[in-house]
């Protein structure tokens, strides 16, 4: 989707996944688009609905812990739009891991036990759930790859006072909470996920996508602990299947590497893996929704001069 001018548009930022248009430098719309990224690099191929299934995603998963913290969203005029408050992000993801897996995983193997100022304890084997929740944070990279840091590292370079991280703290392990007993109930384990928050004033805000598969991981509940006694992989929904392609496949992301050839049945492959997410999360059938650019934009032009009046 080509770049648009939006009623009283002030900036537009093309992210990996998102368009972001900003106007009257208040609000945003996000435009979760199709592409897909791994590695922190986008995919040569797109991925049909997996704008709209992150979109509604996130849109549900906001109004289901708006009780914990503020948050971003205003309202949702299209299947892969959302319009809501521009926000000073703080340039950090907080990652929260319930389960040894990912980055945290091959960490371990790799014999160290300190994950961004985090000790994690012996004994353990991949996706086995950590003692208590653990937050390792990211930098939020405008470029290139996202660096891990810790507390303390944080709070010494200024990227959030101690006192922000107090409130980071908090709302990233509530909303950890809240997103592991929606994920219960639909007979999964939420195992690791992130968030990024910003702040209007003196209120921090919850910004972004929460608990959808390209933040998140998700394994079934069902079998789990079976799976884990006998050594055999687990059942996930999450993008990690996606990465692990491209791992056999020789990429990673770095200088010289070439992404592998998409297929359409591959593709196609990753498309139901996201519906079939969407529907375990949600408990709700999956409907797609084909807009064309012109009625999305309509859409988006409504909401927008409702929003400024």
């Amino acid at each position: 989707m080509a770049a648009k001018n939006y009623p009283n548009q002030t900036a537009f930022y093309k992210g990996k996944v998102r368009d972001v248009y900003t106007i009257e430098d208040n609000w945003l719309v996000m435009i979760a688009s199709n592409r897909i990224s791994a590695f922190d690099v986008i995919l040569p191929r797109t991925i049909p609905y997996k704008g709209q299934v992150l979109n509604q995603i996130a849109a549900y998963m906001l109004n289901k812990t708006a009780d914990i913290c503020p948050n971003w969203l205003q309202s949702s005029p299209a299947p892969n739009v959302s319009i809501g408050r521009k926000c000073v992000p703080f340039k950090i993801e907080m990652v929260v891991r319930g389960n040894l897996v990912g980055h945290a995983w091959r960490t371990y193997q790799s014999g160290s036990r300190i994950l961004c100022g985090e000790t994690m304890p012996e004994g353990l084997k991949e996706n086995d759930f950590f003692p208590v929740p653990l937050i390792t944070p990211s930098t939020k990279a405008a470029e290139g790859h996202d660096e891990d840091i810790s507390k303390a590292e944080i709070i010494s370079s200024g990227l959030a006072t101690a006192a922000e991280w107090a409130v980071l703290e908090k709302y990233a392990l509530q909303l950890f909470e809240r997103g592991r007993s929606i994920a219960r109930e639909r007979g999964l384990i939420l195992a690791d996920t992130k968030y990024e928050f910003g702040k209007i004033g003196d209120q921090i805000y919850l910004m972004d996508e929460i608990h959808t598969p390209d933040s998140s991981r998700y394994f079934y509940a069902d079998g789990f602990a079976e799976r884990q006694q006998t050594g055999e992989r687990q059942k996930q929904l999450s993008k990690e299947f996606v990465r692990e392609w491209l791992i056999e496949n020789n990429f990673m992301g770095k200088e010289g590497q070439v992404v592998p050839e998409m297929t359409d049945e591959w593709v196609n492959t990753i498309s139901k893996r996201y519906i079939e997410l969407y529907e375990k999360v949600i408990g709700e059938k999956f409907v797609p929704v084909d807009l064309t650019e012109e009625e999305t934009d309509q859409r988006i032009v409504a909401a927008i001069r409702e929003l400024i009046g």
